[in-house]
């Protein structure tokens, strides 16, 4: 790769990270241009020469968080599909290896860039909304899907909405960023994925105590 193909690469990847951190820290609002570029050391003319706007940088910032969202998603979901046939397990497992990205934290987590725009929707254009949705709506078919496998094999001791139970592993995700962050417990995150584990394993638990083969 030239080198300045790998510089103007390495000062997007600048821009991107900066900004992110800007505005989970300070909100879109609260984030101008000036702000990031001066925090940088860039001049607005390198700025505008990666980005046509703050609009423009916005949804950059939403579709790389929402990738890589995605990503992360599909690769612990293939992962736990590779380590057991059983759903019930694959949920199990899928919850235990979020909770190991999150277990070493020593400082609160910064919170989720999704979120961040969701306070200021009215902001923005519609076009920044399906971005913005793709990971909750994926989250939401797939582990729906696999919670209804579930049930099919281990008969629920109690009635639930398939869509609600998956919704809520990532509200679980999205109020425990909060409480972290407001309170500056780190540990938090897990604690609550912990419950939410907890929440399954006693929803599928057989009357008998032994499970379904």
């Amino acid at each position: 790769m030239p080198i300045m193909s790998r510089k103007g690469t390495e000062t997007r990847q600048r821009i991107l990270d900066r900004a992110e951190a800007m505005i989970l820290e300070r909100g879109y609002a609260g984030t101008s241009l000036d702000a990031v570029i001066k925090s940088l050391g860039l001049t607005k003319g390198a700025f505008f020469h990666h980005f046509d706007s703050k609009h423009d940088l916005a949804r950059h910032l939403i579709q790389r968080f929402s990738d890589n969202g995605i990503s992360l998603f599909r690769e612990i979901q293939a992962r736990a599909a590779r380590l057991s046939d059983d759903p019930l397990q694959q949920l199990l497992i899928i919850i235990g290896l979020y909770s190991e990205l999150f277990d070493s934290m020593t400082e609160p987590y910064p919170g989720c860039l999704l979120a961040a725009y969701v306070y200021e929707l009215q902001l923005f254009d519609d076009d920044l909304k399906p971005i913005i949705n793709a990971e909750f709506l994926l989250t939401r078919k797939e582990l729906s899907a696999l919670i209804g496998r579930i049930s099919r094999q281990y008969p629920p001791r109690a009635d639930f909405d398939p869509i609600a139970l998956a919704d809520m592993f990532q509200s679980t995700f999205e109020g425990a960023f909060v409480l972290s962050k407001s309170l500056k417990e780190p540990q938090v995150i897990v604690q609550q994925l912990a419950l939410y584990r907890t929440l399954i394993e006693t929803l599928f638990a057989p009357a008998n105590g032994r499970r379904a083969a």
